[in-house]
């Protein structure tokens, strides 16, 4: 007797969804009061909360500690005055897993810290993980477009320099242990670098790092008001490129990242 598909098939089992870790924000800011409330009110309305909010201030003058302290975050001071020495004492001091990153001005989405988790947890080949953004202080036809084209040539350009996906500091996260893996590589000290293409360097070709388009944070366009501003990014996207160079120029990047054996190309 032939059995039926009901009487003699397997059990199908249920494959369990992969695991997701907690997640600390850490937002280095200086003299950012009122940016810092509205980023630390819309962390406060996460429909996962993250396991804990790290402000580092960066020797402000105004209420920015003040601020931070209100919302309840953990507020670190670093009086070293640049944007990766202060990031880099929040990433030393982060407790959870998944270590994030926002800055004073991102205004992330309610569900910021949730699609995180998931994306790390469907990732965990990944040691990091970078999204998108928009321009909240353009008018939505002009905001936009205007994010797309300059976060599409800053992934375009980050890719060739790194010979994989670039971060992206306004809205990124990086896993702990793979921080306390790169972080005597990276310049911390250097206030005239771009700290997170600095650590993308620093991570090497053979790290995978993710670009989740559904992870989106709203941003100021300040970084880009004026031909000096431009200068002063400009400037400093050369000197960053000059010293992770220096120490891997990008035809050696390029040729560990296509070399057929490696197992962890980068994407």
């Amino acid at each position: 007797m032939t059995l039926s598909p009901e009487t003699h098939g397997s059990v199908p089992v249920p494959v369990p969804a992969p695991a997701r870790e907690p997640v600390s924000v850490v937002i280095p800011a200086r003299d950012d009061a009122i940016l810092l409330d509205r980023c630390l009110r819309a962390l406060a309305q996460q429909t996962v909360a993250p396991a804990e909010v790290i402000v580092v201030d960066n020797a402000s003058v105004d209420a920015t500690a003040a601020v931070a302290a209100a919302h309840g975050a953990r507020v670190l001071m670093e009086p070293m005055v640049g944007i990766w020495a202060a990031a880099a004492t929040g990433y030393d001091a982060a407790e959870a897993p998944v270590i994030a990153r926002l800055d004073a001005d991102s205004l992330p989405r309610h569900d910021w810290v949730e699609q995180i988790t998931e994306a790390m947890a469907q990732r965990p080949e990944a040691a990091a993980i970078t999204g998108w953004g928009r321009f909240v202080d353009l008018p939505r036809p002009i905001g936009i477009p205007a994010a797309a084209v300059y976060l599409g040539a800053y992934y375009a350009l980050g890719y060739a320099a790194t010979a994989r996906a670039p971060l992206w500091g306004s809205n990124m996260a990086i896993r702990r242990s793979v921080w306390w893996e790169v972080r005597e590589r990276v310049h911390r000290t250097e206030r005239e670098v771009h700290d997170d293409m600095d650590l993308a360097l620093a991570l090497g070709p053979h790290h995978i790092v993710a670009t989740v388009p559904r992870i989106v944070v709203g941003v100021s366009a300040r970084s880009l008001h004026g031909m000096a501003q431009l200068g002063r990014r400009f400037q400093r996207a050369l000197r960053t490129l000059s010293l992770n160079w220096s120490r891997m120029p990008p035809w050696e990047r390029w040729a560990a990242r296509l070399r057929p054996h490696s197992t962890k190309a980068a994407r």
